[in-house]
């Protein structure tokens, strides 16, 4: 009689297995989205060395949640559009190439008008608010095609974040939209595009990456779009950016005898950098299973401190939170070694 061998699959076995069953695209919840983001943010305010800003953050994640609730209809891409930029494989709603309807510019002025009572007087954030509530549309559309772009030059990263948040808005009502507009048809409007570390639906680069937990994506690493909040399906132990799957590393945060930290490749924190050698950049990874109110844009923002040390080690950051920019922050690249 022969006996049966067993074989014990491995952790990565297991997720690749579940990698095939589980859906591409994690949509943003719309009465969540933003809403858990201003809770997450705000917790994390508490001690931090960022506190004020934080707290700024989380008041205009709140009022991103208001404004989404109430955006007007827009101008969606036609099936002739769509065939277009599925031919050429990019997405349908192309951050860079997107004609973007006037409305976002409302969405802007509204949360502008939200936010100004919430301020303190003489602050560096009601002097932005001042700033924007008399701008002009021309130079509103030149901030935003700016910021799309990755273009620092010109750039007012004062208002940046504000002008991003209500990118933010215009585009996750406009990839919800888009998506509605097609249930039933048996027509997905989002598919795959040539470039798997960018977003299939905006074509923008991801905040961070996530594990999720659940029961179709449990334990599964999805892309957090840092425009649309859209989240697409990457493999794990894979660079964002440059695709390679050796020379993969990770650290976190390590707390110090006293003050400061230190990155650490013990890794075992929510929060994580995965580096890769092979082209010499990270991205933030977070980790659901380790707290499930992580969120990618919160969590990544309030780990500046781990990029600091991550980039003292020589690794350039791929992808951008669009709450945090720096003067010299540079373009998005075309994701190659």
């Amino acid at each position: 009689m022969t006996e049966a061998t067993v074989r014990v699959m491995s952790t990565e076995e297991i997720v690749a297995g579940g990698a095939a069953r589980t859906p591409f695209i994690v949509w943003p919840r719309p009465d969540a989205v933003f809403l858990d983001r201003s809770v997450r943010v705000r917790q994390l305010a508490a001690g931090h060395p960022m506190r004020d800003y934080l707290l700024l953050v989380a008041d205009i994640a709140l009022a991103q949640h208001e404004r989404l609730q109430a955006c007007p209809p827009v101008r969606l891409p036609d099936a002739s559009e769509l065939e277009q930029a599925a031919a050429a494989g990019v997405a349908p709603l192309q951050a860079t190439r997107w004609a973007r309807d006037p409305a976002w510019r409302g969405v802007l002025r509204e949360l502008v008008a939200a936010l100004r009572p919430r301020v303190a007087e003489g602050s560096a954030a009601a002097g932005a608010l001042a700033t924007l509530a008399t701008a002009t549309d021309e130079h509103l559309e030149l901030q935003a095609d700016r910021l799309l772009n990755g273009v620092m030059t010109g750039l007012d990263l004062a208002t940046a974040p504000l002008v991003a948040a209500a990118l933010q808005v215009y585009w996750t009502h406009l990839v919800l939209a888009l998506r509605r507009a097609h249930e039933g048809t048996g027509r997905e409007p989002f598919g795959r595009s040539g470039d798997a570390g960018a977003c299939p639906c905006c074509g923008m680069p991801p905040a961070a990456s996530v594990i999720r937990i659940g029961p179709e994506s449990s334990g599964q690493r999805y892309l957090h779009c840092a425009l649309c909040s859209t989240q697409w399906h990457m493999v794990r132990i894979q660079c964002a950016r440059c695709g390679a799957g050796e020379g993969i590393a990770y650290q976190a945060l390590e707390p110090l005898a006293g003050a400061g930290f230190r990155a650490t490749g013990a890794a075992r924190g929510a929060v994580q950098a995965e580096t890769c050698d092979r082209c010499g950049h990270y991205l933030k990874i977070v980790h659901m299973e380790k707290d499930p109110q992580v969120d990618p844009v919160a969590d990544d923002l309030a780990s500046v401190s781990l990029d600091l040390l991550v980039a003292d080690t020589g690794k350039r950051r791929h992808g951008v939170n669009l709450m945090l920019l720096f003067g010299d922050s540079p373009p998005p690249d075309d994701g190659g070694p």
